[in-house]
């Protein structure tokens, strides 16, 4: 495959973020073969090419967290705070999910984000050989983990770690496995060290919520005399790779514990859920300090609502400026930092995704930039984080392969997935049984 007569954007050797005009992108079995002038590349011989004139070429988004079949519940549990979110609305509802279900809501959420650029996302959920079959059809790539509570028993860690050595370097090595404890106030201390030497027998990294607001950390502190990043340390977590969502109560004394892990540590950070929870952001510029990847995030869409990393990037750019009270932080090449390298180093994938570079797997979006909400472009950059909108993306590649051409996705039918989740949606939302999957006690 031959991109012809685009916009590339390339990193520095310091993640610094530049823009190659006029180039071309050769993909060879899968990768990134070479990024050149398009004069130079405009007689070899291709399989396909494709016409880039007038957009940017760039890493597909990487959605560090997320709970994909959660869109089934998109819009069912509105302005409401996090308790009554979990107790009343969520967690109710979610004992109704079967298998087919979350089926149906990964086919939904991938249609989706194929659509809004997103070429990887890490997923916490539940049913998830369900949702690496849909990987494996769709085209994307994912790192998949089978979340578990500690009031399941050691039934549901050994869930968790079978499903990750079953499906791990799955789908031609599109799928990568994580185990998934849920939450450090969840999850026992017992549960969350042995978790750690599953980890570390199997090589495998963690996904789990922590520090996910300051309430939990004050609760934490108040009840154990710890914050949930020290639990995180405390159970050897920090030293066997971890991905941590949100960490919106991470606090300055959790920095030197951070530092001091020796695993592959990253954050998930997804605003816009911060603001529906009116939740303080994720300190990114705290943990860049210490060289923690942060990576762009939409949780799921029951609470966030879209699965719109696009969004995340501007709202990422916009709140950490509110936040910091800088106008100079964050800059739009710093956005585009996280929604690329560091999103790719979260998640541990770093090397393989987040670059367009020779050796890299060919993860590519092409960003229509001609549109009278872009134009005229003054900054390349500022122009992809404060006027494209996710609707711009006109071409998503995942491995060299093809998943939405102009707009039209490819391996995806949206129609028949949403006519059949309509008949589902009486009983999804039933809530006469008075049960739910657990307690939120933050």
């Amino acid at each position: 495959m031959v991109i012809e007569g685009c916009t590339v954007l390339v990193h520095d050797d310091h993640d610094g973020i530049g823009f190659t005009e006029d180039a071309a992108i050769v993909v060879r079995d899968g990768c990134v073969a070479r990024i050149a002038p398009a004069r130079a590349v405009a007689d070899l011989p291709a399989a396909e090419r494709i016409d880039g004139r007038g957009q940017v070429a760039m890493p597909g988004l990487v959605n560090c967290h997320t709970h994909a079949a959660m869109v089934v519940f998109r819009g069912s549990a509105e302005d409401l705070p996090v308790e009554e979110w979990f107790n009343d609305r969520v967690w109710p509802v979610e004992t109704n999910l079967t298998d087919h279900d979350v089926r149906l809501g990964a086919q939904l959420a991938c249609a989706e984000m194929i659509r809004g650029g997103v070429t990887t996302f890490a997923d916490h959920y539940f049913a998830m050989d369900e949702v690496a079959d849909v990987v494996r059809a769709c085209g994307m790539r994912a790192d998949l983990g089978w979340a578990y509570f500690s009031s399941q028993g050691p039934a549901g860690r050994e869930r968790s770690l079978d499903f990750a050595l079953r499906h791990r370097d799955g789908a031609g090595g599109r799928i990568t496995t994580s185990l998934a404890p849920h939450a450090t106030y969840t999850v026992s201390d017992a549960d969350l060290r042995a978790t750690a030497g599953l980890a570390r027998d199997h090589g495998l990294r963690v996904h789990i919520h922590a520090a996910e607001n300051r309430d939990q950390t004050d609760h934490s502190l108040a009840r154990h005399g710890r914050t949930p990043v020290e639990t995180l340390h405390r159970a050897g977590l920090l030293d066997v790779g971890v991905l941590i969502a949100h960490g919106t109560g991470i606090l300055q004394r959790d920095l030197p514990v951070l530092s001091s892990g020796t695993g592959r540590i990253g954050v998930a950070t997804a605003p816009r859920g911060y603001l529906k929870f009116a939740w303080d952001p994720t300190p990114v510029r705290l943990l860049r300090s210490i060289g923690i990847p942060v990576g762009l995030a939409t949780d799921g869409a029951a609470s966030n609502n879209t699965l719109d990393v696009w969004e995340s990037m501007t709202l990422t750019a916009l709140v950490q400026k509110a936040a910091e009270g800088d106008p100079r932080w964050l800059t739009a090449h710093q956005a585009l930092d996280h929604a690329t390298t560091q999103s790719a180093r979260a998640l541990g994938l770093d090397g393989r995704v987040g670059r367009l570079a020779p050796g890299h797997r060919a993860d590519i979006i092409l960003v229509d930039l001609t549109g009278p909400h872009v134009q005229p472009v003054h900054d390349t950059a500022t122009a992809l984080v404060h006027s494209a909108r996710s609707s711009d993306v006109r071409t998503t590649i995942v491995d060299g392969r093809v998943l939405m051409r102009d707009r039209r996705l490819l391996t995806l039918d949206v129609p028949a997935v949403t006519a059949e989740l309509r008949t589902r949606l009486p009983a999804l939302l039933d809530r006469g049984h008075g049960g739910r999957i657990q307690h939120y006690d933050g």
